[in-house]
């Protein structure tokens, strides 16, 4: 909903004095008829200047304390239409933004209230509040510590209204935009915890989850909320039907340092082992499971699939006998097709069934991890690779060499 574009300039028309006179204006409609006259005179009066004093344009406190007033008057977005509505703020924007000094809790203050009227509860022209939010971000610098706090809103009232998806956030965004704001880690922790929940409210769970992995990595790896975080994004990771990448879980910090805590074996496990070491630990631990909400059958149908991604690893290029899929999956023959076509669906092994060999045919296969016995295997697979080119190499080579020998017209 935001742009990638760096702060844009607003320019607008007349003195000063025009200028907020058509701010009063605007926010008058919203007043009865009797009333109108009044409010505009107050502030008629407030911008005149005694025969003496210092003319408005060049006092910039008495500007400070005009603007002050007129933004306590903003209580909703109004009635105008789009392009009304759009204009007043863009107007308000540009006077905060160029009285104020930038970064200061003053404007901090001042931009917080606004937004906190914008943001009022009301599923009434959503696509103008968006808007008009999105002008404010793309007005601040991309460096500025209030950006955060501009896109925080408008996730309050995407997700108050189920909307969302219509923001299509990426995290490559989000990535670049904490890199470029002028805020503390605390702070980058605290907008990544409201985009997660975010998500996390909406149902979107994965992608909840990808932002918590990047929460946690701002967070100390010793405190207690960085604990508490990587002890959910565990369960998480077990939770989610379709999550078989828990590599980067064992890259952040805080996951190794609750290296104690109780379902951190069954996290090496999915990382590491197989079907028979998880059932051993539900043997002793299955009171966890219904402690963390974790499905055994749904963790029986994961550990299936990564076994077999596994197997898949260390025959790719070879033809993969259905009894021995069988029985590190521990299933029945007459199973192992259907587990086949789920692992191939998951997208953790590719290759072709040959019903009449009884065999699978692995082409390709994802490794659950990549240490040191991943390099081993990816040696000699190159090894092997580089053996077959030499030895077509030496094919070719010979043939031309026949060929010349042969070539008619040659002594």
């Amino acid at each position: 909903m935001a742009s990638q574009t760096d702060s844009v300039s607003i320019f607008a028309e007349g003195t000063f004095e025009e200028q907020i006179l058509e701010l009063v204006n605007y926010l008058a409609r919203l007043r009865s008829e009797g009333e109108r006259t009044a409010f505009t005179a107050s502030f008629e009066n407030a911008l005149k200047t005694e025969e003496g004093k210092t003319p408005i344009s060049e006092d910039s406190e008495r500007q400070k304390a005009i603007v002050k007033d007129v933004l306590k008057q903003v209580q909703s977005i109004g009635d105008g239409s789009e392009k009304e509505v759009e204009g007043f703020f863009n107007l308000l924007y540009a006077h905060l933004l160029s009285l104020f000094a930038p970064g200061t809790p003053e404007l901090k203050d001042l931009l917080a209230a606004l937004l906190q009227t914008i943001a009022s509860p009301s599923s009434d022209r959503l696509s103008t509040k968006f808007r008009i939010l999105s002008n404010l971000f793309n007005l601040l610098p991309r460096s500025s510590p209030f950006r955060s706090l501009v896109y925080s809103t408008i996730l309050e009232i995407a997700v108050a209204n189920d909307d969302l998806n219509a923001l299509q956030l990426t995290r490559s965004e989000v990535e670049q935009w904490i890199s470029e704001w002028a805020i503390s880690d605390e702070e980058k922790a605290t907008f990544l915890k409201t985009v997660a929940a975010a998500y996390a409210t909406t149902g979107q769970t994965a992608t909840s989850y990808e932002y918590s992995l990047l929460y946690i990595k701002t967070l100390p790896s010793g405190s207690n909320a960085a604990r508490t975080a990587a002890i959910e994004a565990i369960s998480t990771a077990l939770r989610l039907p379709d999550l078989f990448d828990f590599d980067p879980l064992f890259k952040l910090d805080a996951v190794i340092a609750a290296k104690d805590h109780d379902l951190f074996p069954l996290l090496q496990i999915f990382l590491n082992n197989g079907l028979s070491e998880f059932k051993a630990w539900v043997s002793t631990n299955g009171g966890l499971l219904e402690k963390y909400n974790l499905d055994r059958t749904q963790l029986e149908r994961k550990i299936r699939l990564l076994t077999l991604a596994s197997l898949g690893v260390k025959h790719v290029g070879q033809s993969l006998p259905y009894a021995k899929i069988a029985d590190a999956l521990d299933v029945e023959l007459s199973q192992v097709e259907k587990w086949v076509i789920d692992v191939i669906r998951a997208g953790l092994v590719w290759g072709k069934l040959a019903q009449n060999t009884q065999t699978l045919l692995v082409t390709r296969a994802t490794s659950r991890s990549f240490e040191r016995e991943q390099w081993e295997i990816l040696e000699k697979r190159l090894l092997s690779w580089k053996a077959g080119l030499a030895d077509v190499l030496e094919v070719v080579s010979s043939s031309k060499r026949l060929a010349g020998v042969h070539a008619p017209g040659q002594a």
